[in-house]
């Protein structure tokens, strides 16, 4: 308190009122005790929202698309630097073409097995295994089996 009134040019008997919130300070005083503390007033007043780690059902949402459905496992993922979500293919069935882009992307098969095409191959991803993009090439995932795929599929940043 002493080192923050002498910054400040307050005095102690003020800057305890203010702790205790006997009084106000102007918007002058303000912008100077944040001036000392090293922070905005924008910082000062933010309010912290509390950061969600664990996802539950109840959290997510699934897009019904023409060709398959994305199931968004996080949500508002696109506001983060990656987006995961779990793409499900029906049996004679396709994504979207996706690429070029700035994205890279994860891919781990969980059931069945898909067609993972690009313009210059086509390769057969299996359960249990899995693929790595970079977003400098069109690609999608095709489900040529007569079984529902589910890969889930990790992109950076996000492209959906």
């Amino acid at each position: 308190l002493e080192e923050l009134a002498s910054r400040t040019e307050l005095s102690k008997g003020f800057l305890s009122q203010l702790e205790h919130d006997l009084t106000s300070p102007s918007i002058t005083t303000l912008e100077d005790i944040c001036y000392v503390l090293g922070i905005s007033l924008a910082e000062f007043f933010a309010q912290d929202k509390p950061i969600q780690m664990v996802f539950t059902k109840e959290d997510m949402f699934v897009d019904e698309q023409e060709h398959c459905s994305l199931h968004w496992i996080v949500p508002n993922a696109h506001e983060n630097k990656m987006e995961p979500l779990i793409i499900e293919l029906l049996p004679a069935q396709f994504s979207d073409l996706i690429g070029p882009s700035q994205a890279e992307t994860f891919g781990y098969v969980l059931k069945g097995r898909v067609d993972l095409v690009s313009s210059k191959e086509r390769q057969i991803v299996k359960a249990h295994q899995s693929f790595y993009v970079f977003g400098d090439q069109q690609y999608r995932l095709e489900n040529t089996s007569k079984t529902t795929a589910r890969v889930l599929w990790v992109s950076t940043p996000p492209i959906f």
